[in-house]
């Protein structure tokens, strides 16, 4: 993999540790990075702070962002090279057809299996505040997720995205009294935590159809540290 960097400096999480930032995949159509908690996926008004967007621009080039992950989730990040590129990419998301798989760690014990969730959300501000399913200000959320691993008072899940509001598997998993670690927006106790100073959620696998050749796509992406020295102290 090829590590970037922010004006020959690596880049800083805001808790004094620096990081590169991966390239996990790389043609003349797309890129994908494997983007560090922390690190905005585009730049929004009025903030200073650094995003993966104006990191790969200055590479030299156009890029485009396909979708987005959460600020202080970690994992899977496409962008396309190309307008042309980058619409094709866009209506595949919007009809939901690429896999979004994540990881995340969440409180309390799930029984084993696999399930689907199913919420209405209406968004208010940065958050998302839980409807009835006849609200019509409402927006669908479902997933689907299965069992990893049982851990001291918390649970590794395996999600797949079926639809794709902002935050939505942190609010599902709220929803259901099993909020994610370190998660202060859903949880304001998470703020307690001190195993992993952000939410404990990661976008392990992304798959779907390149603009180009046509085929499937599918980019894989391992956990970071941070991530997994929590899983480890919760499995002892």
């Amino acid at each position: 993999m090829v590590s970037l960097c922010i004006d020959g400096r690596l880049f800083d999480n805001g808790a004094g540790l620096k990081t590169p930032v991966e390239v996990l995949y790389e043609d003349e159509a797309v890129v994908a990075i494997d983007k560090p908690p922390g690190l905005l996926a585009v730049p929004f008004a009025g903030s200073s702070a650094p995003s993966a967007l104006v990191l790969l621009r200055e590479r030299g080039g156009h890029v485009g962002v396909v979708h987005r992950i959460d600020r202080f989730a970690s994992g899977v990040l496409l962008f396309a090279k190309t307008k042309k590129d980058r619409e094709a990419l866009v209506r595949q998301f919007l009809a939901h057809t690429p896999l979004r798989e994540y990881v995340a760690v969440v409180r309390g014990r799930i029984e084993p299996g696999e399930q689907t969730l199913v919420h209405h959300f209406e968004r208010s501000g940065m958050r998302q505040k839980l409807r009835a399913e006849h609200d019509s200000a409402a927006a669908r959320a479902e997933l689907r997720y299965s069992v990893e691993r049982a851990l001291k008072g918390a649970t590794l899940v395996r999600v797949a995205l079926v639809t794709g509001l902002q935050n939505q598997i942190r609010a599902q998993f709220a929803a259901i009294g099993h909020p994610v670690v370190g998660d202060r927006k859903y949880r304001p106790a998470e703020a307690e935590e001190r195993l992993i100073d952000r939410v404990a959620l990661h976008a392990a696998r992304l798959e779907f159809v390149h603009p180009r050749t046509r085929k499937a796509t599918s980019i894989e992406c391992p956990p970071p540290a941070d991530f997994r020295r929590l899983v480890r102290a919760l499995g002892r």
